[in-house]
């Protein structure tokens, strides 16, 4: 077998919501390295919020971060797309307009007004991972370094359809359910920075495995020689995968890593 590139989700894939990894997951990633084959984070979250140790500790040989929009190699910045100023400003002014809630997230901090995520799991949830790095958007109005946005629109009151209609040239709209929504600029996926990959490391796109839970892995699923979902994942990332392994909790990635002949 030739050298493979393997590409991990992180929620969902590589660790629980309290960011618990099982330890049969780090022991298969370094079992597919030690056999020769690369191991790389794909993540919708942005390189600001790739940070725990636990996580970093495993030694990934690459972190693709922001739904495509920045490969890392080695600590260096092979690749990073940084949304405009002054369109990052039209943005947020344009999806306020339909009531969504913004995190603007960017390779060294994420943005956020608390108002908007008061008592909100998820914003209890940066404020602990990030600290002083989550900053807000109107005290850093105009001046953020992003390249993508994650929102709540709360319904009924959020029309994400209607802000489509305006924004949907210029960004993908990934809904992981109503009520929460990402926007990443348009020709960056989590498929695409795979080919930045294959690229750097003389891979095919065909040595590729894509391992994923969610909405936003469905284009590397779908991209990679070999798409596996989470059996705890959701039913479009089950659809969309070649395979389904097991849980995240019942070994998922182990099991994956074994039925693909990698370990």
């Amino acid at each position: 077998m030739g050298r493979k590139a393997v590409f991990f989700d992180i929620d969902g894939t590589l660790w629980s919501t309290d960011n618990v990894i099982p330890e049969s997951t780090v022991e298969a990633i370094h079992g597919l390295q030690r056999n020769g084959h690369l191991a790389f984070i794909n993540t919708g979250r942005t390189r600001a919020f790739v940070r725990r140790k636990n996580l970093l500790d495993i030694g990934f040989d690459g972190i693709c971060c922001g739904c495509g929009t920045m490969l890392e190699l080695n600590g260096r910045a092979e690749y990073y797309y940084k949304i405009p100023e002054d369109f990052a400003i039209y943005t947020v002014e344009t999806i306020r307009q339909f009531h969504f809630k913004p995190v603007l997230e960017g390779r060294y901090n994420l943005y956020l007004d608390d108002e908007d995520f008061a008592s909100d799991f998820y914003g209890i949830k940066l404020h602990d991972e990030m600290g002083d790095d989550l900053l807000t958007i109107r005290d850093h109005w105009g001046k953020w370094e992003i390249s993508k946005l994650s929102c709540a629109t709360p319904q009924p009151e959020a029309d994400v359809a209607a802000c489509k209609e305006i924004l949907g040239k210029d960004y993908e709209f990934m809904s992981h359910n109503p009520e929460v929504v990402e926007l990443v600029p348009t020709g960056h996926t989590k498929a695409t920075i795979m080919d930045k990959v294959c690229e750097r490391f003389d891979i095919d796109i065909s040595d590729t495995i894509a391992v994923g839970d969610g909405v936003n892995d469905l284009e590397m699923l779908h991209h990679a020689g070999s798409g596996i979902a989470m059996g705890s994942g959701s039913d479009e990332a089950k659809a969309a995968a070649d395979f389904v392994t097991t849980g995240l909790n019942e070994d998922g990635i182990m099991n994956a890593l074994k039925q693909s002949g990698l370990i």
